[in-house]
C-alpha cells in the first residue's frame, strides 16, 4: 500500500486538486443560481432560448 502511494503521489495530488477545483466551480454555480444570476451574456434579442429563460415574464 505504501509503495502504491509513493509511486503515484503526483497523480493523487493532481486528482485531488482537480476534484477541489470542480467542487468550487459547482459550488459557485449553485450559489449564483440561488441568487438569481445567470451565466448568459444578457442579450436576449438574438438568443434562441430566450423564451425558456423569460417564460414567466411579459
Amino acid at each position: 500500500m505504501v509503495e502504491f502511494l509513493t509511486e503515484n503521489f503526483g497523480t493523487i495530488i493532481a486528482a485531488i486538486f482537480l476534484i477541489l477545483v470542480i467542487a468550487l466551480i459547482i459550488s459557485g454555480m449553485r450559489k449564483d443560481k440561488k441568487a438569481g444570476r445567470s451565466s448568459c451574456g444578457g442579450n436576449c434579442g438574438c438568443c434562441p432560448n430566450s423564451a425558456m429563460c423569460h417564460s414567466g415574464k411579459k
